[in-house]
């Protein structure tokens, strides 16, 4: 066989039944190829970015690698972003490029480029093939590096001559790589040493983020957390691994994250790092984070230990196994919680300072955020549902009320931040679990950026269904510019906004527009209710933030926007807002006993209410995208 039907038959070899992609002139072999498999069903993207992120949903969802097939030149390069997402995210994804010939390589030849040099900083590994012979080889070394370990995608630059070669076809039965060898064995004194700290703990938390997910802990980590009472605090990217109905979940920690999971992670004086990393969306100003407390760090990943907080119990591992030799070393000596104290804190931590309350809305006619997505959760299945989010406001919402019960439930770009990825990402994870409810939660800005794939939707009957929280604007960006800004709306008004439901008409979806709160649930129930895809539009004012917040600059307690029920369910220490006052007769009077009456940030503190740059002028700007 030739090159390409090789390629082919390696894929088919490694298991894999579907592929993402777009063809072009340096991959029209590969594709010949392909259009001879009984075994894979290719899907036509409308856009190189959009295969990329269609196999990241895919990914996310199963667990399994990903695949994409483009084109050299601009396609490859086309695939840059949706490739940088899966490495920030540790997704596994296998993307095969095609190249000009091996002899014209180097001489800017018509659609070259040299993709395996501009995507070195984001893939866990990359191939240029160089001979028909290595070909089987490289395919069997790139599964198995994108899947194991810490997973992440690998590139394959394949030359057109080398797709016409001919060779024997022998798929290789293992992997022999001296330089790569994942530990997954936690050390046992490592683990022994970790249940003497947290046997000592009095106020530990778990930290768990998406390492989690990737090693199928969740089962460990609830008995973990349940035997000896920890309360678990949970990344973006881990949502999911820890059951949302479980007592001991405090949901969202970090920048909008609960008030009460942030002062439970600021008290601590253990943290438990499973499989978390301690980005800056979580640990705030990092000199004051969580001054208190020590550190047992689990990765799998030795170079994320120690990167941004010294552990004094570091464990190189797989999650799974380094947990359940936790817990089985706890059971053998019989350790016994000490959190009684710390968990009634924390409930009336959790008391004072809900994530919503329904008294604090101004405008009964307008759809509430919260509310829409509180109603959206209580009709989904919690165990056969999959919610995929774009990324800015409405994924903060999403991460905020929609619950989950399983792991890779919840799909959304969290160290990227890629506008963009969700909707294409929601096709893949539909093609991936076929059957279960997959809702894209998009923003009116980030639904634009592939809007195209509705096409790759629509001529596929994939059964997604996208709720757009329409407000007209860069929602994100735009808060950062009312909070801290002076409300200069610069560039983040979208007053040319398509009519989405035309243009859901357009592809041939079905869709409808709701502006009236009390016509959403049967809205919801109609979109869910769709054989085929779905697009609910739903009307929200520009106006609307994503609180708590914590500022940028700012340590995690210091909390603008949280709900304080002892003050009468107001948001507190928003900038240009009054202090509230304190009401006489408090539901919470054992906390406003013990706070002195409301919990306040530094008096000394005036930036941030003036609605001046928290630290300074550039500060936002130093904290990276906003999207």
């Amino acid at each position: 066989m030739n090159g390409a039907e090789a390629i082919i038959a390696s894929l088919e070899a490694e298991g894999v039944d579907l592929v993402f992609g777009y063809p072009g002139g340096q991959a029209i072999k590969l594709y010949d190829a392909l259009y001879d498999s009984k075994q894979i069903t290719h899907i036509l993207a409308r856009h190189e970015q959009g295969a990329v992120h269609e196999a990241d949903g895919y990914a996310r969802a199963t667990g399994r690698p990903g695949v994409a097939i483009v084109t050299s030149g601009p396609g490859a390069t086309n695939t840059v972003t949706g490739i940088a997402t899966a490495y920030m995210d540790s997704v596994p994804l296998v993307i095969i490029t095609g190249q000009v010939p091996r002899g014209v390589i180097g001489t800017d030849s018509f659609q070259e480029s040299d993709i395996v040099g501009i995507t070195m900083p984001i893939v866990k590994h990359s191939f240029l093939l160089q001979s028909a012979e290595e070909l089987t080889t490289t395919f069997r070394e790139a599964f198995h590096i994108a899947s194991t370990g810490r997973p992440g995608p690998v590139l394959i630059d394949v030359p057109s001559d080398i797709q016409s070669e001919q060779i024997v076809f022998n798929y290789p039965d293992a992997v022999n790589l001296p330089s790569y060898r994942p530990t997954y064995k936690g050390n046992a004194k490592q683990i022994k040493q970790a249940v003497g700290v947290i046997g000592r703990a009095s106020k530990p938390i778990l930290y768990v983020g998406g390492g989690a997910i990737a090693s199928g802990a969740t089962e460990e980590l609830v008995k973990l957390s349940t035997m000896m009472q920890i309360p678990v605090v949970t990344t973006l990217m881990g949502k999911g691994a820890f059951p949302a109905s479980h007592p001991m979940n405090l949901g969202p920690v970090g920048m909008h994250g609960s008030k009460f999971a942030n002062l439970a992670m600021t008290e601590s004086d253990l943290i438990i790092a499973a499989g978390a990393r301690f980005s800056d969306r979580v640990t705030g100003k990092l000199s004051e984070f969580a001054p208190h407390a020590k550190v047992i760090h689990i990765d799998i990943d030795p170079a994320e230990i120690g990167k941004i907080r010294e552990a004094q119990v570091p464990i190189v591992g797989d999650l799974k196994g380094v947990v359940a030799g936790i817990v089985a070393t706890i059971e053998k000596e019989a350790c016994a919680p000490r959190t009684e104290a710390w968990n009634a804190q924390i409930a009336e931590w959790r008391e004072r300072y809900p994530f919503y309350d329904a008294q604090i809305t101004e405008n009964p006619d307008e759809i509430v955020p919260e509310i829409a997505m509180q109603k959206l959760s209580a009709k989904l299945d919690p165990h056969n549902s999959v919610v995929v989010t774009e990324v800015g406001q409405h994924q903060m919402w999403a991460a905020q009320f929609i619950d989950r019960e399983e792991p890779r439930s919840f799909i959304s770009s969290g160290g990227l931040g890629t506008m963009g990825f969700g909707f294409p990402a929601s096709i893949g994870a539909a093609f991936g679990r076929p059957g279960a409810q997959v809702v894209c939660i998009a923003g009116d800005g980030s639904f634009q950026m592939n809007s195209q794939e509705m096409a790759t939707a629509a001529i596929h009957n994939v059964p997604v269904k996208v709720v757009i929280l329409d407000n007209r604007a860069l929602g994100m960006v735009h808060q950062w510019q009312k909070l801290f800004y002076r409300e200069r709306y610069s560039f983040t008004e979208l007053d040319a906004n398509p009519d989405f439901v035309k243009l859901a008409d357009a592809y041939s979806w079905q869709a409808e527009r709701v502006t009236d709160p009390a016509k959403l649930d049967e809205a919801y129930d109609r979109m869910l209710a769709c054989d085929g895809p779905f697009l609910l539009d739903v009307a929200i004012s520009d106006q609307q933030n994503v609180f708590p917040m914590v500022a940028p600059g700012k340590a995690m307690n210091d909390v603008m926007g949280a709900i304080d029920v002892a003050v009468g369910a107001v948001r507190t220490d928003v900038p240009g807002e009054p202090a509230p006052v304190v009401r006489e007769k408090s539901p919470c009077a054992k906390i406003d006993a013990q706070f002195g009456g409301r919990w306040e940030s530094d008096p000394e503190d005036k930036g941030s209410h003036q609605g001046e740059e928290p630290d300074g002028e550039g500060a936002a700007e130093e904290e990276g995208d906003v999207r």
